[in-house]
């Protein structure tokens, strides 16, 4: 691995982005990929993923385009001067390697689960080894499901952060361990940073609370969201968020919320949410 791209996926790490590392195993040519795109259907509002650098240190004309949100390493440096022809049939183990659209795709959905693994879109030429921090789930609203949600999502291998402004609600007597925050919803999603290896649950039934952790989502690329109601709270949700611009993100709600399983307890609508929120995030 060649430095600068060493020191990327630790900088990455550092800042706690999912990156994966893709290798070519007929000549170790590398490229990063960050899921840097939306993973749960279009959204409106979110930043364009970012245009990677090919690190030939050139900028010429020779330079080839790198697909949005990979960071080519390639393996040598290019040369000052135009090499000699004899040595044409070794220049391409020298180009930056370049990811279809496919390829791509699959390479994002593995970092998503954090699955390494060969890329079967490659024909077995390609490897993936994924660096990703641990998924997180951020619910809306420190009620009773979500006493039972959280130790389940954290068993289940997820940072859990609570945000409820009611300090009746938010103390560590109901919900002991669990990360909170106080702030308004709308303030508290801004800290917490949304991004794709993020799931954003609201439970309150409070339009106060739910919305703004509704329209922050929204806006980002978590690769869940779901909200708590029944159709005609969730027709009146769409009313409110389709007046705040967001009508062709609202298909990326899971509303009604879960898995249809039967169950009507909090602990039983708890494992219901769990289960389609571990589903959507390994069907992407």
């Amino acid at each position: 691995m060649k430095a600068a791209l060493f020191e990327q996926v630790f900088a990455d790490r550092r800042a706690k982005r999912p990156v994966a590392v893709v290798t070519r195993l007929a000549d170790g040519a590398q490229v990063l990929v960050h899921d840097d795109g939306p993973s749960d259907g279009a959204f409106a509002g979110a930043a364009a993923a970012p245009q990677a650098a090919v690190a030939s240190g050139g900028g010429g004309a020779g330079e080839r385009p790198v697909a949005s949100g990979e960071t080519a390493v390639p393996d040598a440096a290019a040369p000052d001067t135009a090499a000699p022809d004899a040595a044409a049939p070794d220049a391409a183990a020298s180009d930056p390697l370049a990811l279809t659209a496919e390829q791509l795709a699959e390479t994002r959905k593995r970092l998503r689960g954090d699955r390494s693994g060969m890329l079967a879109s490659s024909g077995a030429t390609l490897f993936a080894r994924c660096h990703a921090q641990a998924p997180r789930m951020v619910l809306v609203g420190a009620v009773h499901i979500a006493q039972a949600l959280a130790p389940m999502a954290a068993m289940a291998g997820y940072e859990v952060i609570v945000i409820d402004p009611r300090r009746a609600f938010a103390t560590s007597e109901r919900l002991p361990g669990v990360s909170m925050m106080t702030d308004w919803p709308d303030a508290a999603m801004d800290k917490v940073a949304l991004d794709a290896q993020t799931a954003v649950v609201t439970l309150s039934h409070d339009p106060k609370l739910d919305d703004p952790a509704l329209i922050a989502a929204l806006r980002s690329n978590a690769f869940y969201i779901g909200a708590l109601g029944s159709t005609r709270t969730h027709a009146k949700r769409v009313e409110r968020l389709t007046a705040a611009g967001l009508g062709d993100a609202i298909g990326r709600i899971r509303a009604p919320i879960g898995l249809d399983l039967g169950g009507r307890s909090p602990v039983e609508i708890a494992v219901a949410i769990l289960a389609q929120v571990i589903q959507v995030r390994y069907a992407q």
